[in-house]
Order: C-alpha cells, then structure tokens, then sequence
C-alpha cells in the first residue's frame, strides 16, 4: 500500500452500483475507497458493479485515494461459486489496491484468497504481491482467530473489525455508545498490535457527526489510527480526529522539551502541567509528532 498503511486513516465503503455515492466519495477526502460488492450490493446487481470497477477505481484513484473492493465470501471447494471468486476475476483486470474479504473467520480463507489473487495478478499482468488484503473480521469465532488470520499472508497489513454483523453474531443490542463492542475493539486491536497489523476500527453507522466524532475519539483513545465508514459525510470527521491537532503538537513538544531537558540535569522525570512525565509519556509524545509529520508531507 501507498501511502504507508499507519497514515491511512478514513476507510469508506460505498455500494457497488450506487453513483451518488461514488460521486460523494470523490469528494469526500477519504485515504481509501472501496466498492462493497457484498451486502451494498444485491446479487442481481453484481455484474453491473463489476462493469463499473475499472472507472471507479481510476476516479477514485485521481480523487487522491486508495481504490479498494470488497468481494463476496469464497467458498474454497466450488470456485464456480459465483461469489467471491466471481468478484475477484471480474474486478483485478481493474487493478484494485486493496481486496477485503468479509467475514473472515480462519486463515485458511486467507490462504484460498491470496492464491486466487496470485491467479489473477499473473493473468492480468499485474505485479506480483502487489495486491493488498484486508480480513474483515465481523463474528465473535473471527476476533478469536484475528492473530492467526493476520499471519497467514504476506499481502495482509491491516485488517478491519465490522460492527453490525459482530453485533449480530454477539447477540447484543447495538446503540450509539458502542458500548456493547468495547472489549471486541480492545481485543483486536491486541491481536492486531501483536502481530505487526495495523488494526482499523469498526464504522460509525449512524446519521450524527456528533457520535462519529465521540466514537472516533474513543477509538483514538484506545489505539486506532484508522476507521472504517459508510457515510462520506464522515471521512472529514474521521481525518480530523485521527490527525494531531496544533495544540496537541504544541503540547507534545513541551513534554519531549522538558523531559530532555531533565534528563540533561540528570533527572529521570519531569512535571508537566501537573502530569509526571517519564520515558513512556516521553515516546508518546515524539510518536504524535512524528505521526504529525508524517501526515503533513504524505501527498
């Protein structure tokens, strides 16, 4: 992936036939777009998005963006399926960057797709390896077996946690605080962190930028860099909070300038503005400028 993976912040799904949502993500400013050929797209309309792929991924690619498709789930014994296979082969002609496969709950899964995209980059001329895969975990047995879905390719730097369908699996009853998916967005951040993943939050689903915005900054809280999102209207809320502000730049500045120069006196820790700041809080802060940085110069 291009730009590094950890500076991609905001991942939009849009429907696979929907155009006033492809125009909307245009605009929208998101890091990566993607086509949803599963649930946003009726079977009876997957090969009308299919037809659409090579344009929509060459707009999204000129808007600035990573073009991204979410295929069907593969069946691995029946690659006449007409799911994910069928996906696959009709929308690498277009050069994706990315493919997410849904619902990804062992590595063998993994396995049968990075083989399949294998197939297709040769037969589409398209380089090898160059073709990225994103795991959507989206049920309680996948968040359980994230460490090893995330090991069982090479293509894999990041993978995404789905919020209705875990939901769902859960049996918990979803609301605007999210607070029925905490421990699953704790624990696959873990298995993501562990394995060298970067680990993308589950989307906001509702209407109100007010509750993307608090669901973002939870999510920040807790670790993530990036999120997922179904509403273009979003990307711009997500790119904000997952970006360091001026004040939390200036900030992170007084922490690394006062820590060091502690250190030159030979102290081992500093207070600054009432926090008793030691190496830990002293990385911290030279990441978020870094992070800071990174995100300035990326194109």
């Amino acid at each position: 992936m291009t730009p590094p993976v950890d500076l991609l912040r905001s991942w939009l799904f849009t429907g696979g036939v929907d155009t006033r949502s492809h125009e909307a993500a245009c605009a929208c400013g998101a890091d990566v777009i993607g086509q949803d050929l599963e649930d946003f797209t009726p079977p009876a309309l997957r090969p009308q998005a299919h037809a659409l792929a090579a344009r929509l991924y060459a707009q999204w690619r000129a808007a600035g963006a990573l073009a991204a498709v979410r295929v069907n789930p593969l069946d691995p014994l029946d690659p006449l399926d007409g799911g994910g296979f069928a996906d696959l082969a009709a929308v690498m002609p277009a050069r994706p960057d990315i493919v997410m496969l849904p619902k990804t709950v062992s590595p063998e899964q993994i396995i049968a797709l990075d083989a399949a995209i294998a197939r297709e980059e040769a037969r589409c001329g398209i380089a090898p390896g160059s073709t990225a895969i994103v795991p959507n975990v989206e049920t309680a047995a996948g968040v359980v077996a994230t460490g090893a879905i995330v090991r069982a390719s090479p293509r894999i730097r990041a993978c995404l946690v789905g919020a209705e369908d875990m939901a769902a699996d859960l049996c918990a009853e979803r609301g605007r605080d999210g607070i029925e998916l905490v421990y699953v967005r704790s624990r696959f951040l873990v298995e993501c962190r562990a394995a060298g993943v970067e680990p993308i939050d589950a989307p906001y689903t509702y209407a109100d930028a007010e509750g993307c915005e608090r669901e973002t900054r939870m999510a920040r809280r807790l670790g993530y860099r990036a999120k997922s999102l179904v509403r273009p209207e979003h990307a711009a809320i997500v790119n904000a909070v997952l970006t360091p502000s001026a004040a939390e730049c200036a900030h992170a500045q007084r922490v690394v300038d006062a820590f060091e120069a502690a250190r030159a006196r030979g102290e081992d820790r500093v207070n600054v503005d009432g926090a008793l700041i030691e190496v830990p809080a002293y990385l911290n802060a030279q990441r978020l400028l870094e992070r800071a940085r990174r995100l300035a110069q990326r194109p």
